[in-house]
Parts: C-alpha cells; structure tokens; sequence
C-alpha cells in the first residue's frame, strides 16, 4: 500500500508521494492522507513553503490502476468517492496557503502531471517525461487538467498534450512554460529546496504572497472546481466504455 509521506526541514515542508510498486501511482487512501497532511501544513504556521516530489527519482504514473475494474459503473457510490479522492488531492495542494513547488524526476503522466501542475512551480529533470495520457488509454482528461494546464502552459500546449497525447521532457517543458527551470537530474531537488526555501525564511509574509499570487493570476476560463464536476461525467462514461482496465 502506497503512502504520502511528510518532512520538515526547517520552515519547508516536503510533500513524498511513495508507492514503489506501481512507480508513485496513487491510490484514493494516499489522495485522502494528502489531503490531510495538507491541513497539517496550513495548521503550523511556522511552514512557509511545501516541495511535493517522488520516492525513488519518479514523480507519479498517474492513478493506481490496479483498483480499476473495466466495465465498472463509475456513478456506484464507493468507487465515485474513490476517485473524488485523488480528486480532492490535487485542489487541497493546490489551495496549500504555503507556496508550493513540484520536483520533478522520472514521469509525471496523468494524475502525476495533474499534481505537478497542482503546485505553483515547477522545477523538472531534463530526461523528465511529462504527458497527460488519458486520451492514449481511452480516457477522457479529469482532474481539472485542461483547465490547470493552459493556466501554465497554455492553450497550444495544452491542446498538444490534452488532445493529441504529445509528451515533452523536461527541456522541452521548460521552453513552454509548463516549468520554470530544467535542470540535470540530480540537482531537481536541491534547486526545488532551495527556492522553498527563499519563502520559506518569512512563512507570515509567504502565506499572504501565495494568497495574492493565486487571487491574481488564478485559472482562466472557468473556475478549476466547475472544472472538475464539468470533465468528471465525461470521464466516467469513457473509463466505463474502455475494455480493460
């Protein structure tokens, strides 16, 4: 069973998504311990900043797909809740009144750019593989994704990922906005703690930046929750319709 795991260094909090079987999958008990360490991080004002990453140099494959039963009715009251977990997940890291930055090693596919693109910055590898992949396993895009990705990358990237399965690296992800910095490999984390860490010296003055930031400069079009009821039938008709799981 895969778990979140949190750390405090200092004034940054540091957010591990940890399910090595399954390359950092999530399962909807990890989106509910998420979002409960996020309530944890907002509690200690003493935390200026939060760094997600992964365990073991990947960020997150995406949902944990071993729960999926094909076929399923995706309206059936447990396995709703089940997804509106992770759901749930990605808006409480992306509502965190700390600012946030997502380390990004190995992939982040799916559900895993989903929380990338949770955070308000993101620092990646080089050799990072960033791709929404819902349309390339029958699935309609949810979480919010077009919605949290053309407030980052924009409508061109967005289309090309979200529509027409392109996958980019991390160089790549740098050029068009989807991240601020790519770096070598193993310098991501480093670099990630030490911008965390620039915020993370005044945790007062940082919440309300943060607060600000997001007020100003938040999604376009509608609003990321609408975003999330308004993708989810579609997604449950397609995840219904698929094969296999």
């Amino acid at each position: 069973m895969g778990q979140i795991q949190l750390e405090r260094h200092g004034g940054i909090a540091v957010l591990t998504v940890d399910n090595p079987d399954v390359k950092n999958g999530l399962t909807p008990e990890m989106g509910l311990q998420l979002s409960e360490l996020c309530d944890e991080v907002d509690a200690d004002p003493a935390i200026g900043a939060a760094v997600v990453r992964g365990a073991g140099g990947t960020f997150c494959s995406g949902a944990d797909r071993r729960r999926w039963t094909a076929g399923a009715d995706q309206a059936e009251d447990r396995t709703y809740k089940e997804l509106g977990a992770v759901y749930t997940a990605f808006r409480r890291v992306g509502t965190l009144q700390v600012p946030t930055i997502a380390a990004v090693r190995g992939a982040a596919v799916g559900a895993g750019i989903n929380l990338a693109l949770s955070t308000d910055l993101r620092v990646v590898s080089q050799t990072a593989r960033l791709l929404a992949g819902f349309l390339r396993i029958g699935l309609h895009p949810g979480g919010g994704y077009f919605t949290i990705s053309s407030r980052t990358a924009g409508r061109e990237a967005t289309a090309a990922m979200g529509l027409f399965s392109e996958e980019v690296d991390g160089v790549r992800a740098a050029e068009i906005g989807l991240a601020w910095k790519a770096v070598p490999d193993e310098q991501v984390e480093d670099l990630a703690m030490e911008l965390a860490g620039r915020a993370a010296k005044d945790p007062e003055l940082a919440r309300e930046a943060a607060r600000s930031f997001r007020t100003e400069a938040g999604p376009p079009g509608i609003g990321w929750e609408a975003a999330l009821h308004f993708e989810r039938a579609t997604q449950m008709w397609s995840q219904r319709r698929r094969e296999t799981a």
